[in-house]
């Protein structure tokens, strides 16, 4: 078998994309970001019908482009929570109102076999949005992301996603340092709310892309 990753990644996202159907999610399944990226520009976007769009923290959509593609994208207001030369308090404001936009996409921490989407986040803006808020949400998952039950979810990111996270964003915080979780009280912590999305409600309402590619953290 000339490639047996690709070939063991679809099989495990088949897998993940059945039980995430039967637990309400509406999903789909690509080979590679760019693939991804076409999905959400030419089909889900339109089928959607949105006229406004924002996006949380996730390294998995700015591997696919989708971004700088969505800048260029007629008819939609795309409200942007991360421009640069911006303030903090402007900042924080557009991820005020990026809950109540049309669309929202962003990635996930974690998806179980079963079915499960585990998130934890700083400011909550990702996870509030995933949760409640906008009509319609995609998530974006590399195969990566999929792991067996909740626990080992949580693990994962403890001992991954959020240190190398904190790594990324420059963060004071001792796993920057050490890169294993210290449970810490940092000012700078970056791990304060999470959220386990079992079922999307309505049905349909959250749209989820599993990507036969390792991407994001």
């Amino acid at each position: 078998m000339k490639e047996p990753m690709a070939y063991f990644g679809k099989l495990r996202c088949e897998e993940v994309k059945e039980n995430l159907e039967k637990n309400n999610f509406e999903v789909y399944f690509v080979e590679d970001r760019t693939e991804a990226a076409t999905l959400v520009l030419e089909k889900l976007i339109p089928q959607s019908g949105a006229k406004s769009v924002s996006y949380g923290g996730s390294t998995t959509m700015k591997e696919t482009g989708l971004l700088e593609s969505l800048q260029q994208v007629d008819g939609i207001d795309l409200l942007r929570p991360d421009e640069r030369d911006i303030s903090n308090e402007e900042k924080l404001e557009r991820r005020r109102q990026g809950l109540l936009v049309d669309l929202y996409i962003t990635g996930t921490n974690a998806v179980t076999e079963d079915g499960w989407l585990v998130n934890l986040d700083m400011i909550g803006n990702r996870v509030g949005a995933i949760t409640f808020g906008p009509k319609q949400v995609i998530i974006l998952v590399g195969r990566n992301k999929i792991v067996e039950d909740l626990d080992a979810a949580m693990f994962r990111i403890k001992d991954y996603a959020a240190p190398v996270n904190a790594m990324r964003l420059d963060c004071k915080t001792p796993c920057v340092k050490t890169g294993h979780c210290e449970d810490c009280k940092s000012p700078g912590r970056i791990c304060n709310s999470w959220t386990i999305t079992e079922k999307s409600f309505p049905k349909g309402r959250i749209k989820v892309i599993l990507i036969n590619e390792d991407m994001g953290f």
